[in-house]
């Protein structure tokens, strides 16, 4: 069919100028200013319409529709319900405060207990927002107010907070294995060791400077906490506990599954928070448009996506994108570099769901035709896109801190605090490659 009656089609480009094409015009789109969505959605339609003609579209839609319908994809909208109703409750504030018995007299004691603070809360929503906002209000003027170094202790909140990109239940996990159709289960299971070895870097760094440089982390004053007092605190901790174990524990135990683990992890934090006597209908209400806006964002850029990929299968794109990659080289691990460093580049100026719906459908088969374990795979992209949440320029977690810091911290204050972090994360990265086996793999 002629393109708009012009005497033109697209087919006409070959799939070699058509990609070409096809890159070219998302690119300028993005760069109006235009939402990912309906970008991808857009040229989605011109390229229907212009290789296919009007007949493709039901194809097209019907793709959507797979995506949309998943049973896993609940999970999403109630991990992120149960992130909601943390960032209103007082639980990540109790948390941290009972976490003060673990930090004790150590060096560097407030920046770990940070971080550990961070991991349960990774382990609670799987979100990244709205942790870098909690601990950015809670332990950033802390760390200040005892002295430490400016650089570590943003750092420290930003890339603690980024963790839950790692930690099961994560949602890049959840993302990943709908896209790749994976078991997120053994996703879960695979990330979990990666993850504390993530946290376990920062808690290292954090140490090793504190002792090199006794100045960038001062030891509090001491703060002798009545036993009665230590108790009330200790109990800051069992009901964030008690949450992680029954949502993990149920998947872990193959008693539940991802999405019925998500179900029971909203009722476990909804549960805390009458017993803490903070429900309200306020509370629920706000949580949940913001739940409704998160995941509609989601829902958006994964309808979006799977339309262009749709469409691009349908060309022959995808098969000419991996005769690309495996013509790079003989070798496996080139290719599979390569394909973190394009990751690494697009994670620096696009949003992880955009980037997971749309490379993963290309990258996956290609990993499975190179005799990767495409788990293994999904581990190394969430650490992957570890990086872009800090990466400038549109690192997600520096504007998150930005909005709740204090006035005299720039945004490039906490981008030039990050480099060492990221350092860390790409270190993560290539000890994965290395050695697979970490993941249980």
């Amino acid at each position: 069919m002629d393109f708009l009656d012009l005497g033109f089609s697209l087919k006409d480009l070959g799939i070699e100028y058509g990609t070409l094409a096809m890159f070219a015009m998302l690119l300028t789109l993005l760069l109006t200013g235009m939402p990912l969505a309906f970008v991808t959605l857009l040229v989605a339609l011109i390229f229907t319409l212009g290789w296919f003609g009007p007949l493709a579209v039901p194809l097209i839609t019907s793709r959507v529709f797979s995506f949309v319908s998943s049973f896993v994809f609940v999970s999403v909208p109630m991990f992120v319900l149960m992130a909601a109703i943390l960032d209103r409750s007082g639980i990540a504030r109790d948390l941290f405060d009972a976490m003060r018995l673990v930090g004790g007299r150590l060096r560097g004691g407030v920046a770990i207990q940070t971080i550990f603070v961070a991991v349960i809360l990774a382990a609670m929503s799987g979100i990244i927002g709205g942790e870098v906002v909690l601990l950015g209000l809670i332990a950033l003027p802390q760390m200040l107010r005892l002295g430490y170094d400016r650089n570590l202790a943003i750092g420290v909140v930003c890339a603690g907070g980024s963790l839950g990109t790692m930690v099961p239940p994560s949602i890049v996990l959840i993302i990943y294995g709908l896209t790749a159709n994976v078991s997120i289960g053994d996703l879960f299971t695979a990330a979990f060791a990666p993850g504390l070895m993530l946290a376990g870097f920062y808690v290292a760094y954090v140490l090793i400077r504190s002792y090199l440089n006794p100045a960038i982390a001062p030891i509090p004053e001491p703060d002798d906490v009545p036993f009665a007092e230590k108790i009330v605190l200790l109990k800051g901790l069992v009901l964030p506990l008690m949450v992680v174990a029954f949502v993990l524990g149920s998947i872990y135990g193959g008693i539940a599954s991802v999405t019925e683990a998500s179900a029971i992890g909203v009722f476990g934090v909804t549960i805390s928070t009458i017993l803490r006597r903070e429900f309200s209908l306020k509370l629920m209400k706000d949580a949940a448009l913001q739940t409704l806006a998160t995941c509609g964002m989601i829902v958006w850029i994964g309808i979006g996506a799977s339309a262009l990929v749709g469409v691009f299968n349908l060309m022959g794109g995808i098969q000419f994108v991996s005769g690309l990659f495996t013509g790079l080289s003989d070798n496996p691990t080139v290719v599979l570099l390569f394909m973190m460093l394009v990751l690494f580049v697009l994670g620096m100026f696009l949003d992880w769901v955009g980037i997971a719906l749309l490379t993963m459908p290309i990258f996956v088969p290609i990993i499975t035709q190179l005799g990767f374990d495409p788990v293994w795979f999904g581990v190394l992209f969430c650490m992957n896109m570890q990086v872009s949440f800090l990466s400038p320029p549109f690192g997600p977690a520096a504007f998150y801190l930005k909005s709740v810091a204090p006035a005299n911290i720039s945004l490039g204050d906490i981008f030039k605090s990050l480099w060492p972090f990221i350092c860390l994360q790409v270190l993560a990265v290539a000890i994965l490659i290395v050695f697979p086996g970490i993941t249980g793999r």
